[in-house]
């Protein structure tokens, strides 16, 4: 990446959006919004461009200051450009981040779906404490979980759930979640004291708007019946429960957990608008990824990610070779920034190089 002209770039594309606000009568209100929008989303990285010029300017004057001064003028210069020379590559990085191209979800709400895989009751509830989780760490952050449905086992497990995560930059940071989550462990129900292996299945899907997927009704079968299992005096009462297949792709998606036929449909229809747009982003990914792979990894649900020990009290992430022994503090959300952060840093770094 050619740093200075992709930063004169920015520079010249906000001085043209400033030009064409600066006469709003001329734009149309559609034309308007879109060039105010564009404009808030440089600011920042005009701000920290203008910060990077500025830095580098004071560098060069700081030298020839240097250069020009008696001795005892030359040292002090030389030492206020060692500071300033020293503060040039954190800035550039920093620069060179808003510069990557950014991925079109991050800006999302995300969908969370949670599994139990192999391992029957004990991956149902270790499934639940999943969920659990990322309840509690949605809250920590001052994000919206809202609960879209819950299937449960006997025991209180989950053999499957689904939420609706909404807030700032959630799916950005949730994102790297997807994948097969192990657990080692003594369950609840073995009378021996032997630790078993099980899993749970993640999926975190950028919540998709009708203008990011579109869905033709020609290709949908909408099948309504009456819910069943724990759900209160409506249950088995009426046809409140819709299941919706996408015909061209196979997606099948249920939902039972409102009193509201109508109700039920628009969520199982944010579910599959969510499933469908996954599935167009994973195309592209894979066709980008032919280039390079990921150490971050693919985001794939076969693919084992993260392994939870309670014995050992470790909580080990597979893609960045990351173990964490404070097992109690990432089941309750409160230390799964420190794993999420370095998912995100390794990320970064990976792009980075593929742009230098």
């Amino acid at each position: 990446m050619n740093l200075d002209a992709t930063l004169d770039r920015v520079i010249d594309r906000a001085k043209e959006l400033e030009a064409l606000l600066a006469d709003p009568a001329r734009l149309e209100s559609d034309r308007f919004q879109q060039i105010s929008k564009e404009l808030a989303e440089i600011a920042p990285v005009v701000a920290k461009v203008t910060e990077l010029k500025r830095t580098r300017a004071a560098l060069d004057e700081t030298k020839a200051l240097a250069a020009e001064g008696d001795a005892e003028m030359a040292a002090l210069a030389d030492e206020e450009a060692a500071s300033i020379a020293a503060r040039l590559p954190e800035l550039e990085r920093a620069v060179q981040l808003l510069l990557l191209p950014r991925d079109a979800a991050d800006a999302k709400n995300a969908i969370l779906e949670v599994r139990a895989g192999t391992g029957g009751d004990e991956a149902a509830l270790f499934a639940a404490e999943l969920y659990e989780m990322y309840q509690r760490y949605a809250q920590a952050h001052g994000w919206r979980f809202e609960v879209m449905e819950v299937s449960e086992n006997e025991l209180g497990g989950y053999k499957d759930a689904v939420a609706l995560i909404s807030g700032r930059g959630v799916f950005a940071r949730l994102k790297f979640e997807s994948g097969v989550h192990r657990v080692q462990r003594v369950p609840v129900t073995e009378s021996q004291g032997r630790i078993h292996t099980s899993a749970a299945t993640v999926a975190v899907l950028p919540e998709a708007e009708e203008v990011d997927v579109a869905i033709d009704e020609k290709d949908l079968r909408i099948d309504v019946y009456r819910s069943s299992g724990a759900g209160g005096q409506h249950v088995n009462t009426t046809d409140s429960a819709v299941r919706i297949t996408h015909l061209p792709s196979g997606v099948v998606v249920t939902q039972q957990d409102e009193k509201s036929q109508h109700k039920n449909r628009a969520k199982a229809m944010k579910i599959l608008r969510a499933r469908l747009y996954d599935m167009e982003r994973g195309q592209r990914d894979a066709e980008r990824a032919a280039d390079r792979k990921s150490q971050v990894g693919s985001g794939d649900r076969s693919e084992r990610i993260r392994t939870y020990n309670f014995p050992q009290g470790r909580v080990t992430d597979h893609r960045i070779n990351l173990t964490l022994h404070k097992i109690d503090k990432i089941m309750t959300g409160e230390a799964l920034d420190e794993i999420v952060d370095a998912l995100v840093a390794q990320d970064e770094a990976e792009r980075l190089a593929t742009l230098t």
